[in-house]
């Protein structure tokens, strides 16, 4: 390739200015003008350099330019070419084109011979002039400097022409010139400020830092002291309704948020005795406590005056008033004491009048009941049981007939799921003839629901401020009359009666009212439970030795002569009516004893009874002359026993019907 470029137009003789850069130029790519003419006027000198057109041959030492250019531009020196490379005059025939071959070809038949590897150089491979020939590129080398001139010459012109417009110019640069010195004037004046601010921001900057010093300090007094004084404060809003709002939710709330800063004041004046902040509002919130504390003394007083209203319902206004507001007791407690346990005291004086004036009501109502007398008449050594009825604490009168003996339906009592004591209007209107375990069931099934209430009430209500045993007393205290007249109730119903299937029955109502009570957790009830066993289990054995003595008295009064044959001939070997009352009798009490261990009275006392019963037996069959007769006497007897409670379950029952199992076979097999 040709290395040297065109020279730039500042470098043309004629000095004329630059051309436009939007002039055209040639569309040949610009090639270095060695060959050209050299009385262009336009051609810039030549570079001293060497020639790049290197031949391709790697032995090659020479180009074809080698030799250094005289300083005017003539024409090539012959230069020394190596072996093998091509020959000079043909390489220009070749560059020249077609004009160019016949001069040298004419040439080159004078000269010295050409190289016969010519015809294998790739010349295109180094020179690439896109096709065109040395003279071309020549020729437009020189129209492109016409055409330059002619640009020049043309520009000057319009120079010339433009003259007003280059003053108008000039006028608008001094123009410009002069607006930039007032810019430049008023960026003094700016630059000025700026300083001036430079130095006003410096110092809000220390005084900021400053600020953020403080600050921080007071963040970090804020965090030690910050708790502090949220824990021993109490807002407006809580003084307000401590002091004036109506005592309810919110009211017990208030009250709460007192007692924890009350609770945060006694624990920072032991930590911190010489805050000054604890002794400044010691007092105050001593004052806001004293106020609460006599507010909750009239609102309890007001509690306790309601209970003593006629017709009230005692269990509606300790759940709607004292249970709801239980807190306000165990902050009276705390804060005062003295004033608590008279509280307490009146409403226990209250409680012990309304439930001691309640029950004696019911006790009168249930009076009223018309029940079955059973009196010494109603054993089973007596034929003549004559039936009666009467009023409690009333004459004795004729009443309709009931039956000692048999237990039939009264069980429903024991087994029924109504849970429901009779209520006193109900009792008073009762016309129906009831035995005793109606009245002591009733009486006691509300005893019961009523004590429990009463129980869970104060537990819930007095505690934790006061202790169980603290509680259990106060109990005792409000229901020790009401226990005391439910005991003389049972004592009234059972110590005239000779109704021993009654008594067993109160004996399982009482032991049922006691699972119950361990069932709800009230123990406080144990005492009356266990005192009114010992008022049934020894009447009802009393009661078994009347029966026990009155079988005994019939034996006894049996004759022992030997009945004649006409005598003997009108005997007969069906069952004793004794034996069929005995069997009812004992039915009803295995019946209510299914459940029943050996440690109860019953199997002892059934076992009594029925050594009576054996004993009358024997000694009225002795009176039957035929001995076969005789067996067949005592087999009937035993077999009506063992029929009738032969389908009872328990143990007492089984062991029953083993016995008279035994004794049915003993004589079955002599029958």
């Amino acid at each position: 390739m040709w290395l040297s470029g065109r020279s730039t137009p500042a470098a043309t003789p004629s000095g004329s200015p630059p051309p436009p850069a939007n002039r055209s130029y040639s569309p040949a790519p610009r090639r270095p003008s060695y060959l050209a003419p050299p009385s262009a006027a336009q051609r810039p000198p030549f570079n001293p350099r060497s020639s790049s057109l290197s031949l391709i041959s790697n032995d090659s030492t020479t180009s074809l330019l080698s030799s250094s250019r005289r300083p005017n531009g003539s024409g090539l020196k012959q230069s020394a070419t190596a072996v093998n490379a091509p020959d000079p005059l043909q390489v220009l025939e070749r560059l020249l084109g077609s004009e160019g071959k016949k001069k040298v070809s004419s040439k080159a038949t004078n000269g010295t011979s050409t190289n016969n590897n010519l015809g294998d150089y790739d010349y295109e491979a180094e020179l690439d002039f896109d096709g065109l020939s040395l003279r071309e590129i020549v020729e437009s080398q020189s129209s492109n400097a016409k055409e330059e001139h002619v640009y020049t010459s043309q520009t000057t012109e319009e120079f010339e022409n433009d003259k007003d417009k280059f003053e108008d110019l000039h006028k608008s640069i001094r123009a410009c010139d002069d607006v930039l010195n007032s810019v430049e004037i008023n960026l003094t004046s700016f630059q000025n400020d700026l300083a001036a601010v430079s130095t006003e921001i410096e110092t809000l900057q220390a005084r900021s830092t400053a600020l953020s010093v403080r600050l921080e300090n007071r963040k970090v007094v804020e965090n030690g002291l910050g708790p502090f004084v949220e824990e021993i404060s109490v807002s407006p809003a809580v003084v307000r309704k401590i002091v004036d709002g109506s005592i309810d939710e919110a009211w017990v709330r208030a009250l709460a948020e007192v007692e924890k800063r009350s609770k945060a004041m006694d624990s920072k004046s032991k930590e911190h005795k010489n805050v000054k902040g604890v002794s400044d509002l010691k007092p105050l919130l001593e004052n806001l406590i004293n106020k609460a504390l006599e507010r909750i003394r009239d609102f309890l007083v007001q509690q306790i005056k309601a209970l003593r209203s006629p017709n009230i319902n005692a269990q509606i206004i300790q759940q709607q008033h004292f249970i709801r507001y239980k807190d306000l007791y165990g902050f009276l407690h705390k804060h005062h004491p003295q004033l608590a346990e008279e509280i307490g005291q009146a409403y226990m004086n209250t409680m012990r009048w309304y439930f001691l004036n309640q029950f004696t009501r019911y006790q009168k109502a249930l009076e009223k009941v018309k029940l079955h007398i059973l009196d010494k008449h109603d054993v089973l050594g007596q034929d003549d049981g004559t039936r009666k009825t009467t009023i409690l604490s009333a004459p004795k009168i004729t009443g309709p007939p009931h039956d000692a003996f048999n237990l039939g339906r009264r069980i429903d009592l024991l087994k029924t799921s109504n849970q429901t004591a009779l209520s006193s209007f109900l009792a008073e209107e009762d016309k129906t003839t009831h035995y005793l375990e109606f009245p002591f069931r009733n009486f006691n099934l509300a005893l019961v629901d009523n004590a429990s209430a009463e129980y869970s009430f104060l537990t819930t209500f007095f505690s934790p401020a006061l202790s169980y045993s603290t509680i259990s007393k106060h109990f005792k205290f409000i229901f020790q009359p009401t226990f005391a007249l439910g005991q003389t109730l049972t004592k009234s119903l059972v110590n005239e009666s000779y109704d021993c299937l009654g008594l067993l029955l109160c004996v399982r109502l009482n032991q049922h009212f006691a699972f119950e009570l361990q069932r709800r957790k009230i123990p406080a009830v144990d005492g009356y439970i266990n005192g009114t066993s010992m008022l049934l289990w020894p009447r009802f054995q009393q009661i078994m030795d009347q029966h026990c003595d009155s079988v005994r008295s019939v034996t006894n009064s049996i004759s022992s002569r030997k009945p004649s044959a006409s005598e003997q001939a009108k005997q007969s070997a069906a069952p004793h009516f004794t034996t069929q009352r005995f069997a009812q009798f004992i039915q009803g009490i295995l019946t209510l004893s299914a459940e029943a261990g050996d440690d109860e009275p019953v199997s002892a006392s059934l076992i009594r009874l029925r050594s009576e019963i054996e004993a009358f037996l024997t000694k009225t069959s002795k009176n039957i002359g035929d001995s076969r007769k005789r067996e067949r006497f005592l087999y009937n007897n035993y077999s009506l026993i063992l029929t009738i409670i032969g389908d009872l379950e328990g143990k007492l029952a089984l062991d029953q019907q083993e016995h008279f199992e035994e004794l049915k076979r003993a004589f079955g097999e002599g029958a």
